[in-house]
C-alpha cells in the first residue's frame, strides 16, 4: 500500500539527517543554513516536544507502540479508502517511528533543525517531528471535510 512507502520514506530520510548530524557535529554546535533564520544545530531530547516529561523513556515507549498499533489499523480500515487520511496517518506513523528508533538505540531523539523569528528561537526539532505536525494538519483537514460531507449528506436527505 502507498501509505506504508510514504512511511518508510518519511523514516529513511529522518533517520539519514539524524545519523549525518549525530556522525558529524558535536552536540551544541550550530551551523548557518539561511543566517539570522535557519541553522542547522545537533541537539538531544529524552523528552517530547520542548523537552516535556524529560527522561520518562518507558512512559514514550508505551504510547508510541499504542500510537503505532493504532494508527497502522486506522490506515486498514479506513485511510486505504481516503487518500486524504491515509497520507496524514503515514505522515504520523513515519514521525512516530522515527522519534521512536532514536529513544531505542540512542537513548534520545536527535534534534537540528533551528529556527530563529527575529529574536524568537523556536525550540530544535528534526523531520520526524516535522512529519508528525504536517500530518496531524492533514489529520484535522480530513476531519473538517469529512463533517462539511456528512452535513451536505444529511442536510439532502
Amino acid at each position: 500500500m502507498i501509505y506504508y512507502l510514504i512511511t518508510l520514506i518519511i523514516l529513511g530520510l529522518d533517520q539519514l539527517t539524524k545519523y549525518i548530524v549525530a556522525a558529524t557535529m558535536d552536540i551544541g554546535q550550530s551551523l548557518p543554513v539561511i543566517r539570522d533564520f535557519l541553522y542547522w544545530t545537533s541537539s538531544r531530547n529524552t523528552g517530547a516536544a520542548w523537552n516535556i516529561l524529560e527522561g520518562q523513556m518507558w512512559f514514550f515507549y508505551i504510547i508510541t507502540i499504542i500510537v503505532a498499533f493504532v494508527v497502522i489499523y486506522y490506515i486498514h480500515t479506513v485511510g486505504r479508502y481516503h487518500p486524504l487520511l491515509g497520507v496524514a496517518l503515514a505522515l504520523i506513523l513515519g514521525g512516530t517511528l522515527g522519534n521512536f528508533i532514536d529513544r531505542i538505540f540512542r537513548g534520545a531523539v536527535v534534534d537540528f533543525i533551528d529556527v530563529y523569528l527575529g529574536s524568537y528561537s523556536y525550540p530544535i526539532f528534526n523531520l520526524a517531528d516535522s512529519s508528525l505536525v504536517v500530518g496531524a494538519i492533514l489529520l484535522l483537514v480530513y476531519t473538517y471535510l469529512d463533517a462539511k460531507k456528512e452535513k451536505r449528506q444529511h442536510e439532502s436527505n
